[in-house]
Parts: C-alpha cells; sequence; structure tokens
C-alpha cells in the first residue's frame, strides 16, 4: 500500500470510495494497467471486519471462495470458515501485495459532475478531479430500528447487530434478538451458547443446510455453478433477497431454529410493535420456520438432480425431520421479561454523497447493468447481486473488478485519444 495524502486541485484518472476487499479489488487491477487513481476511505482500510462483527463470527462460505485478484485463499484448511479476525488479518494483507494508492481518514462529502467531463470529487481533505469515480462503499450503511423502538422501556438496553460482540457487553437477564438472517441466527446461538435465556423474533428468512451428500451445500452450488447465473436472469428484484442462514462456527454447521427450540430458546412470529408494556408478535411463527426449511429441502433437490445428471459418486442421505413445532406460540412478550433487545433487521443505505447524481432508481437502489450507469464513467462494484449471487461474496469479487476495470481503462484510453 501507498500512503496518498490528497491535496486539493489533485486530478486522477479514477477514485474509488470505500477501502473494502471490492474497492482494493479493483484497484489492483487498475495498477496493472497502468490507470492513476486513489482509493479513498473514510476509516482504515477493511476496518468493517475489525469492526463492524461480533468476537466470533466466522464467515458462512468456505475459505476457498475467498480469491482477490491475484490473491487466492493459500491457507491450510480451504474447507473450512475464516474467523472475522483472520479475514480481516487475509484482507488487510492484500493490500501489501501491491502499491495500492489509499487515502486512509478521508470522508467523500460530495460527487458532482463537471461541465466539461468528469467529476468534482469533495472530501475532508479538499476537492479533487477525476475522469471516473467508483462506488465500492457496499449498500449497507446506516443500521436500522423501527420506529416504535422508541416506545421501548429505557430499563431495557438495545443494541443493533451491528455493535453487538459478546455476550457480556449485555447488563444480566433474557434477550430478545429481532431479526432471523445470517447475523440474527447466528447471533441467538452465541448467547445460547454462553447460557443467556434467549428469545428470538422471526422473519421470513431462508435457511441452506452446512453439509449435503458428502459435501459444503455451497461447494455443490459453486460446481453448479449457481454463484455465475447473472442477475438479469432472474430479474430485478432478486437483488433485494435474504441470504440463506447457516454458521462456519466451529468447522461449520446447520442453524436450525426448531433444535434452539428444543434447547430452550423461546420462537416468535415477526415483531411488530411495542404496546401495553410489552413487545407484540405476529402469528407466522410456523409459516416462517416451514418456508425456512422448505428453501433448504430445495437445494437438496437441486443437488440431488445434479448429482444424478452427471453421475457423480455421492453418499446417499437421510432428508431433514422437523423435530419441534410451535404450538400455543405468544403474541406478547412483557419487557419486564427481557433486560436486552439486539436488532438485527438490516440496514440502509446512504447515497447522500451522490449529490444530484441520476444514478438511484425511484426507490432510492444503485440503477446500473453490471456496475455501469447512465451517468458516463460513474461505475458500481461491490454491492450484492451487482451481476450474480457471487458478486456480494469472495467468490466473484475478482471477477466483478476485471469487468469495471477494463471500463475505465476504455474510458481512459478515449480520453487520450480526445485529448
Amino acid at each position: 500500500m501507498i500512503a496518498v495524502e490528497l491535496r486539493d486541485g489533485d486530478h486522477f484518472d479514477a477514485v474509488i470510495v470505500g477501502g473494502g476487499q471490492a474497492g482494493l479489488a479493483l484497484s489492483w487491477h487498475l495498477v496493472q494497467q497502468g490507470i492513476r487513481h486513489v482509493v479513498i476511505e473514510r476509516d482504515t482500510l477493511v476496518h468493517e471486519w475489525s469492526d463492524g462483527r461480533w468476537d466470533n463470527f466466522t464467515l458462512v462460505t468456505p475459505n476457498w471462495h475467498c480469491r482477490l485478484p491475484g490473491y487466492p485463499y493459500d491457507g491450510a484448511d480451504p474447507d473450512g470458515f475464516m474467523t472475522r479476525d483472520e479475514v480481516y488479518a487475509w484482507v488487510r494483507r492484500y493490500a501489501d501485495t501491491f502499491d495500492a494508492p489509499v487515502a486512509e481518514g478521508t470522508s467523500v462529502t460530495l460527487v458532482e459532475t463537471r461541465p466539461s467531463r468528469g467529476f468534482r470529487v469533495r472530501t475532508s481533505a479538499g476537492t479533487i478531479t477525476a475522469d471516473s469515480v467508483i462506488s465500492a462503499t457496499g449498500g449497507y450503511h446506516v443500521p436500522v430500528t423501527p420506529a416504535w423502538a422508541g416506545d421501548i422501556p429505557d430499563a431495557v438496553f438495545q443494541l443493533h447487530s451491528h455493535e453487538y460482540r459478546n455476550a457480556a457487553q449485555l447488563p444480566e437477564g433474557p434477550v430478545l434478538v429481532i431479526g432471523s438472517g445470517q447475523s440474527g441466527t447466528q447471533i441467538a446461538e452465541d448467547l445460547l451458547i454462553e447460557g443467556r435465556e434467549v428469545h428470538l423474533a422471526l422473519g421470513r428468512a431462508p435457511r441452506v443446510a452446512r453439509f449435503y451428500r458428502g459435501k459444503d451445500c455451497m461447494t455443490w452450488l459453486a460446481e453448479m455453478g449457481v454463484y455465475d447465473v447473472p442477475v438479469a436472469a432472474h430479474g430485478p428484484a432478486k437483488r433485494e433477497s435474504t441470504n440463506h442462514y447457516v454458521t462456519g462456527r466451529d468447522g461449520g454447521r446447520d442453524i436450525d431454529l426448531r433444535e434452539f427450540a428444543r434447547r430452550g430458546m423461546a420462537l416468535y412470529g415477526r415483531a411488530i410493535g411495542f404496546s401495553g408494556g410489552g413487545f407484540r408478535f405476529d402469528d407466522t411463527l410456523a409459516e416462517n420456520l416451514d418456508y425456512a426449511d422448505s428453501v433448504a429441502e430445495s437445494i437438496k433437490n437441486d443437488i440431488d438432480r445434479y448429482i444424478a445428471r452427471e453421475g457423480i459418486h455421492a453418499p446417499p442421505e437421510d432428508r431433514y425431520v422437523a423435530r419441534w413445532h410451535p404450538h400455543g406460540v405468544p403474541h406478547d412478550l412483557p419487557a419486564a421479561e427481557i433486560a436486552s433487545v439486539i436488532w438485527s433487521i438490516g440496514f440502509r443505505a446512504d447515497w447522500s454523497w451522490l449529490g444530484d447524481l441520476d444514478v438511484l432508481d425511484h426507490a432510492g437502489h444503485p440503477a446500473h447493468t453490471y456496475g455501469e450507469t447512465s451517468v458516463p464513467g460513474f461505475h458500481f462494484i461491490g454491492l450484492p447481486w451487482m451481476h450474480t449471487w457471487g458478486s456480494g461474496r469472495f467468490h466473484a469479487i475478482a471477477r466483478d473488478a476485471e469487468h469495471v476495470a477494463n471500463m475505465i481503462a476504455a474510458r481512459a484510453d478515449q480520453q487520450v485519444r480526445v485529448a
């Protein structure tokens, strides 16, 4: 990495906003192509891996999925799952394998088009210009809590999953986790392992089995090409889909909420509000559990068909049988019985730094085709489903970065010819 100190009036062929794995992957390609650029990071490189995840976090994708341009995973456990600290160290080392020009501790406050060509980029270190600007900030910026969180008594400690680190962070007593996506289910398990009384309010999130017929399900899906199918083949709505919950903890295993219930975790439907001194839930618990199981089983069906079609020898395996079903689930939970609430209902994007650039759709989501927008020279990278399912994870970052880098290089070549 090369530390860059931005100065008012500097000009670059390209400015990359965001110093995570996507921004660094793109920088690697631009370095190879001789494109003068800078990666601007408001904090320190890849800080989200160390600052935004809990202590016992692990990847849910196998380590062999981790590959950045010129930098594949080469550790001793390709089928294992790196911990939070291992991922941080691995990605941070990447920046030192090439001369990534990085301005750390610098915020981008506004991007505007210039009357002639390119962009004016206002930063906390001054205003610079660029022929191309690339957003590599991802889409998860501001932790979300509902408006009714303010109705909960002050005696109940509230925390967002983004801030959760371990059980010792919370006051003694029962914990209500609201949200059953990847973070919510794994944090609920973390608390259960620590001996806490846990209540979990479920949403409509799918799950996937960790292993099936002798192999990790995500390895099967990768071999089947599922992670490489363009979003256009699914439809734009696919970009809003929720990832399946599973865990890589202790070598990887299923997250079975029914089994958690058998171990004492209290399950509820979706949390819908707070009134009358208690939390309120709808009656979707059974429906949500059945849906999650149906998705896991449908993935196994796809794997079975693939094995049969390709003539692969793989040991047969008995299918999942639900051993717990909800009966008489309450629709309310008195606040007096809860010491802490952990919100795990996601994030919203903050694109305020884009100003009036016409790169968002009517719902405020990035409007692009494989990273390219209607504003010449402005691109996105590192978004979930930017091009394929693999785009929002390590699996396809290298491919996406190469594609965007080639568009930037073509623009730079055009600029030279015009000049």
